[in-house]
């Protein structure tokens, strides 16, 4: 059964978390190039046995002046509890289901709002508050598939030899991926995010998990925090790109992570060199050369802003799952578990969901 149809049964249970009510100076701030967009995801398993149970990335907890998170609703036959991921703060749905259950079944709706991120490298302000030294830790350290030592830091002090700045230095790093990846179309959903292989190997394919995470580790192994955020697409470009939106309504494959360096005067300054390839590759008529005008805007672009046709979901890195011991590289797909079995959210086979999404008036 495909998993575009494959949610034909009613959830039973009533919802029991609620939308926000926004008052009138919420409505009016949110007109300020602000779009409001909502994320629904259902998702059923397969031949279950014993006890399931599921994981459902909600939308990034914070509110900034790219995105403003509005309230989530669920439905469905199982027990269900948000709970927050210790280290990052990462916010997730976990459902389970009653032993035995023959249909399990979830309804997320989820409600935010995104605007269009650029960062003016030219108005450098001292007043912006300097990154605590808890978040400096936190991302400078290295994770399981990010060491920031040996050949990564070998590697990145290299690219950045002669660099002055943090920014000089990230450029240097975001241009070195530009020019020295590829996107690797082969790649199972995102990518594994593994730096440590991709720089041993010489390899240096890839997709969003695997390109832009590069560009994390190496960025940290010269002391400058960065991250990677992970989240899903969720319209069509408006600036142009077929390669860099959602064709359709349904964004069960949409699920793209960006990343982010911090920068004293700037804040954080938002990247996405694995875009660039993306377009290299996907962007009509395809195989573009990497001198073609639309990777050239791309390129310049993408270092220093995103369009916001796209949803945050956390920053997260070796995610144990609540109640499993389960472990994941990053949390940005569903997940679920079958008779104590990890269910492989990239096999729709045994594991449906299908996610999808509209713009919506408030």
């Amino acid at each position: 059964m495909k998993r575009r149809t494959f949610l034909q049964a009613t959830l039973m249970t009533p919802v029991i978390a609620g939308l926000p009510v926004l008052s009138n100076a919420a409505v009016a701030a949110l007109s300020d190039g602000w779009r409001t967009f909502e994320l629904v995801t259902k998702l059923e398993i397969a031949n279950p046995e014993r006890v399931s149970r599921a994981w459902v990335p909600l939308p990034y907890a914070l509110k900034t002046d790219w995105h403003m998170p509005l309230g989530n609703t669920w439905s469905g036959n199982g027990r269900v509890q948000v709970v927050a991921e210790p280290k990052y703060g990462a916010e997730m749905l976990y459902v389970e289901w009653q032993e035995n259950e023959k249909a399990p079944l979830l309804e997320v709706v989820s409600r935010f709002a995104t605007r269009d991120r650029t960062v003016d490298f030219s108005r450098s302000n001292a007043s912006i508050p300097r990154l605590p030294q808890t978040e400096i830790k936190l991302y400078t350290e290295p994770t399981e598939l990010i060491p920031t030592v040996g050949l990564v830091r070998e590697t990145a002090l290299d690219i950045t030899r002669f660099a002055a700045t943090d920014i000089e230095k990230a450029r240097a790093i975001y241009e070195w991926i530009v020019d020295n990846t590829f996107r690797d179309p082969k790649v199972k959903g995102c990518g594994r995010g593994d730096v440590r292989t991709m720089l041993e190997t010489r390899y240096f394919g890839g997709k969003c998990a695997d390109l832009n995470t590069l560009f994390v580790g190496l960025t940290r192994s010269v002391g400058i925090p960065a991250r990677d955020i992970y989240g899903i697409r969720i319209a069509p470009s408006q600036q142009g790109y077929k390669s860099l939106g959602l064709g359709s309504p349904d964004a069960s494959k949409g699920q793209h992570c960006r990343a982010e360096f911090f920068a004293q005067g700037i804040g954080w300054v938002p990247v996405d060199p694995a875009d660039v390839r993306k377009v290299v590759l996907e962007e009509p008529p395809g195989n573009l050369q990497i001198y073609d005008p639309k990777v050239v805007s791309a390129r310049k672009k993408l270092f220093g802003s995103w369009e916001m046709n796209w949803l945050a979901y956390n920053t997260a890195h070796d995610v144990v799952l609540p109640h499993t011991q389960t472990k994941l590289a990053y949390f940005m797909y569903p997940n679920g578990e079958t008779g104590g079995k990890a269910l492989d959210p990239l096999d729709a086979d045994n594991f449906k969901y299908l996610i999808t999404t509209r713009e919506i008036e408030i």
